[in-house]
């Protein structure tokens, strides 16, 4: 974690960022402003990720200078890598930013076939349908998505 990324020991974003709580499939990417990681189980959509803030910034009215200039390339980079991988027909993105002072953005992709047929906001309802049992991904297929994620991040985002 670099050094100028302040740490709020009562944050469990700052905990995960800081390596104290197990993120499931572990980071799929992180630089000095920005960390990727999957959803954690019981899992709703396959590929849906996150893109969260290294420091406390709740939302992009917060963000700094760097932040701010590399937020659209950023997107944009990992939405295309994450849209390949999952031949996804779009990814939807979406930040409510009322459960952490991290900024957290989801990259969710919708793919031609959905449970119950969702799209839209009813996709975000998957998550909740799988931790009541009545939607199920397969878990070997997240992790095939996460491992491709990662291998394509490694090289970074992409200057403009």
């Amino acid at each position: 974690m670099p050094a100028s990324v302040d740490r709020d020991p009562s944050c469990r974003i700052c905990d995960q960022n800081h390596g104290d709580v197990e993120i499931p499939h572990g980071i799929l990417y992180q630089d000095d402003l920005w960390i990727v990681r999957h959803a954690a189980p019981p899992y709703g959509v396959a590929g849906w990720l996150t893109v969260q803030t290294r420091r406390h910034a709740a939302e992009p009215a917060a963000f700094n200078d760097a932040e701010t200039r590399s937020f659209g390339p950023m997107l944009r980079h990992f939405e295309g890598s994450l849209k390949e991988i999952t031949g996804a027909l779009r990814i939807y993105t979406a930040a409510m930013g009322e459960s952490f002072p991290h900024f957290h953005g989801h990259m969710v992709p919708r793919y031609p076939e959905t449970p119950n047929g969702a799209k839209a906001f009813a996709l975000f309802d998957l998550s909740r349908q799988a931790a009541e049992g009545t939607v199920s991904v397969d878990a070997g297929e997240v992790e095939r998505i996460c491992t491709e994620f990662r291998a394509r991040a490694a090289s970074g985002i992409p200057a403009l």
